[in-house]
């Protein structure tokens, strides 16, 4: 076991830990702004489907049921122009963490292989590189990385964690480059609802792809959206012939999204007035945090989506993370995300009203 936790770099959020213990200390209690961890409630039709399906005693299906799939592809092609999109584009996931964690290995990559992500980035592509003993290579611009032992290709957009977007015209520029060199791309898509200064576009839109999957799987999740980070709910969508073969290997392996799980999905997918109540939310938020953090000496750099400042002093980040602690506020050092994030923190905007109103107070 030890062999296999020895590839794996420390799990960066217990460094965290002393700096929660001061931000908690604080008097009016911690404002915690760190992991980005939906508060608000469930909608409520999502938790009628969840208890209306609570009666299910036989297992699920790894591919879920038709309704799961119809729902699924409906949504690909309502909403992110997929118009092509059949049962067999589509895999549910038991989150998108479990599918980025394992998807390496479930690929068969290992010693030789490459696994390219952006230079600031989630941190379990790494880890899903490391489990598998592949090597893992960061780019700023994907088609300029040597293409030789590339097996994988991650792209992220609106970016965790600094919620840059992709341009529509720079994404049919990869694609070209990576069929060119047959690098399969997964582009990590699950803040695409939440675009505030710039409209994200996925890698399936039919401007993007051509209306053709071929090397193409987009990851979504419903986490974010819909609030239901706790119901495990995510799927992948693209190339039927990488699915087919994901299918089969999580078969095997037991992977099976929760039946009464499934049927929330198809009704949070089915609706999109709690998408607009949340992004709603959201907004609020963001605006009341990015005025606070500007007027306290804060630069904030893309964050034109997702659900993250990427704020700066110039400092290195964890002074920063101590400055904001003591004012019982606590945020993501930056150099979590990679070494060109050592001067930045992410500051996510996913507390309570009530929370956000205290940082506002404290920034002031």
């Amino acid at each position: 076991m030890a062999a296999v936790s020895d590839r794996l770099p420390a799990f960066p959020w217990d460094k965290l830990e002393p700096y929660k213990a001061t931000a908690a200390a604080h008097a009016d209690g911690i404002v915690d702004l760190s992991v980005g961890t939906p508060v608000d409630p469930v909608p409520d039709l999502i938790q009628r489907a969840l208890v209306a399906a609570a009666d299910s005693p036989g297992y699920p299906t790894v591919w879920g049921t038709p309704a799961l799939r119809d729902a699924i592809t409906g949504w690909l092609r309502g909403r992110l122009g997929a118009s092509a999109a059949g049962h067999r584009n589509v895999l549910p996931v038991v989150g998108s963490k479990e599918l980025v964690a394992w998807l390496p290995t479930q690929l068969g990559l290992g010693a030789g292989d490459k696994v390219a992500y952006p230079r600031l980035a989630y941190p379990t592509y790494e880890v899903g590189a490391r489990l598998c003993g592949a090597e893992a290579v960061v780019y700023d611009d994907p088609t300029r990385l040597d293409p030789a032992g590339v097996k994988l290709l991650w792209l992220n957009s609106p970016s965790n964690p600094t919620g840059k977007v992709i341009p529509k015209e720079e994404l049919i520029r990869i694609v070209a480059w990576a069929r060119e060199h047959g690098v399969l791309v997964f582009s990590d898509e699950c803040y695409l609802e939440l675009g505030w200064e710039a409209e994200p576009v996925s890698v399936l839109h039919d401007d993007v792809c051509g209306g053709s999957y071929e090397g193409l799987v987009a990851v979504h999740s419903l986490s974010k959206r819909s609030n239901l980070a706790g119901y495990r709910a995510a799927f992948i969508a693209g190339d039927a012939a990488v699915l087919g073969e994901l299918l089969e290997i999580r078969k095997h392996g037991g992977m099976m999204t929760p039946a009464p799980v499934q049927a929330a999905t198809v009704a949070a997918l089915g609706d999109d007035a709690h998408v607009q109540e949340q992004r709603a939310r959201y907004a609020a938020r963001r605006e009341a945090l990015r005025t606070a953090l500007e007027a306290h000496g804060f630069r904030i750099e893309h964050s034109e989506a997702s659900l993250y400042l990427w704020a700066t002093r110039d400092e290195p980040c964890w002074d920063t993370v101590a400055h904001l602690a003591e004012l019982g506020i606590l945020v993501a050092p930056g150099d979590f995300y990679g070494e060109a994030g050592a001067n930045f923190v992410r500051v996510a905007f996913t507390a309570t009203d009530e929370r956000v109103a205290a940082a506002v107070k404290r920034l002031g």
